[in-house]
């Protein structure tokens, strides 16, 4: 067998079952290769930004890696934003990048770019293969570095000579390393600060914010009293909800806010989660949002056990072991007017049970996010990185991942047109994704961002570049023309109807929410 299908076969072994691509000359062995590797699911996105999207959705719902397979270093760069979403939620990829024959590089032919120097910054572990024989022992090496816990971007690129030379075999497929075990130091110092510090928060992240660490984080709050809260990150990677769990704020996202909620604490205790900062810096703010004051107390990072360092602490504490939640009424569908806070109440009270949310509204975000602790169990994927174009095909990777549970993507005008492709796939593939759009016809957090700098009449060529009509964009046309059927909605009734249908029906629909 040639190196491409010995690289493919030692991903299968090592359980890699699914590839987001967008492919070209440079990767003609692999596609062809794919025919002989059928454990390996292709799937082609029109654009390696839906690639890249796709296989963080795959991973944060699988804690798997899927492959993107990618044109040279100009296809790659098309997925580069979404890798920084994903490098940012930690999430397992591997990404395939093909490049020259190593003899024709010196060449520098049209297509030749410093695919290394690409890579780096949003990847983890980056690795340009040799040869045939080498390749197979690299793509082991490129899935070890991908499930590194809590998950790794990884980046292989392949050489089209090492693809179609003779190769002596498959790689035998990597052990994967377990979380880390949180020292008992930090264990002991997070309690001491719990039991000696007058006002106590506790921020989620990471791993932490998946049921059984939030529950355990509920235990630590009943042990400690008044004395502690909890928040949760501002946009969490991968974050299970609803009426069955405890419901824990969010940090703000504007600065000010975020500064009220943490003022006043003279401890944080991080439990997955980094010290928080603001999303960016204005005037007379600072950038750190802990307090000066305040101690801060690492618990566990990222790449432990988080659910364990939770629950050890809870234990250390003498915490009951079951604590009661408040009783939640399950949300009745909004009627009226649709504005954001109907649009939020709308899709809370549609959610189905074990439903996935991908949430990129944005602005238009926070009345669901508001009143999605009273809604159905579901698991929501955030904006981690703060690249927009994430949602619609983080949607897919998570459709593919988890073909069982009901993907639910709620969607801005303006993000949603970076990846508009993904409209295809999820129409190719019969994927079972709503996808709402809340059309503004606006970018409207750039609107908010001139109000907060002072900018209370916008002028003609703010208005211009903030704006999304003229012409407005008809996102059921759009839908339609990539195969997915689609419809509109007016009014809170009509959204409720035509959430009714699509989550009734299975395979894509795209409702676009006139807000």
């Amino acid at each position: 067998m040639n190196g491409a299908e010995a690289l493919l076969r030692t991903f299968a072994q090592a359980g890699v079952d699914t590839c987001f691509a967008n492919p070209g000359t440079t990767e003609i062995q692999l596609v062809a290769a794919l025919d002989e590797v059928s454990e390996i699911r292709p799937v082609l996105s029109l654009f390696e930004g839906v690639c890249t999207g796709a296989a963080d959705g795959y991973g944060r719902i699988t804690g798997r890696p899927a492959l993107t397979l990618v044109h040279l270093g100009p296809g790659f760069a098309n997925g580069l934003a979404n890798l920084h979403n994903a490098r940012r939620a930690r999430s397992p990829i591997i990404n395939l990048v093909g490049d020259h024959a190593s003899w024709h590089l010196a060449a520098d032919a049209p297509l030749a770019s410093d695919i290394v120097g690409l890579a780096s910054p949003m990847s983890n572990w980056v690795h340009s293969a040799k040869d045939a024989d080498s390749l197979p022992a690299d793509g082991a090496a490129a899935v070890a570095a991908a499930l590194a816990p809590p998950g790794q971007v990884a980046t292989l690129i392949v050489p089209q000579d090492a693809q179609w030379s003779d190769s002596s075999g498959p790689a035998p497929a990597p052990t994967p390393a377990a979380p880390a075990t949180v020292p008992a130091a930090a264990i002991d110092a997070a309690a001491s600060a719990l039991r000696d510090s007058t006002s106590v928060a506790i921020m989620l992240g990471g791993p932490a914010l998946r049921a059984p660490a939030l529950r355990a984080a509920q235990r630590v709050t009943a042990a400690s009293g008044d004395r502690c809260r909890v928040f949760i990150e501002t946009f969490g990677a991968t974050r299970d909800a609803g009426r069955h769990l405890p419901d824990f704020p969010r940090l703000p996202y504007f600065p000010e806010p975020a500064l009220e909620a943490l003022e006043g604490i003279d401890t944080l205790i991080l439990a997955g989660a980094l010290d928080p900062v603001a999303f960016f810096g204005y005037p007379d703010t600072p950038s750190r949002l802990t307090p000066e004051s305040a101690a801060v107390v690492t618990l566990c990072e990222p790449q432990h056990d988080c659910v364990a360092a939770l629950e050890t602490l809870a234990d250390a504490l003498g915490a009951p072991s079951d604590i009661a939640l408040d009783e939640r009424t399950a949300l009745e569908p909004a009627s009226g007017e649709l504005k954001v806070s109907s649009l939020g109440q709308a899709l809370a009270a549609a959610i189905p049970e074990n439903a996935i949310v991908v949430s990129e509204a944005a602005t238009s975000a926070a009345a669901f996010e508001a009143l999605s602790a009273a809604a159905n169990p579901h698991t929501t994927l955030g904006l981690t990185g703060g690249a927009i174009g994430q949602g619609l095909p983080t949607a897919v990777g998570a459709a593919i991942a988890a073909p069982d549970q009901p993907v639910l993507c709620f969607e801005a005008d303006g993000s949603g047109m970076y990846t508009v492709q993904s409209l295809w796939t999820m129409a190719r593939e019969a994927l079972d994704v709503t996808v709402v759009i809340a059309a503004n016809d606006a970018y409207r957090i750039l609107q908010a961002e001139l109000g907060r700098a002072g900018v209370d009449e916008p002028g003609p060529a703010a208005r211009a570049l903030t704006a999304l009509s003229g012409p407005r964009l008809d996102w059921v046309t759009i839908a339609k023309g990539f195969g997915v059927p689609a419809s509109q909605a007016t009014t809170a009734d009509e959204l409720n109807s035509a959430l009714a249908n699509a989550v009734a029906e299975a395979g894509p629909h795209l409702i676009e929410a006139l807000v």
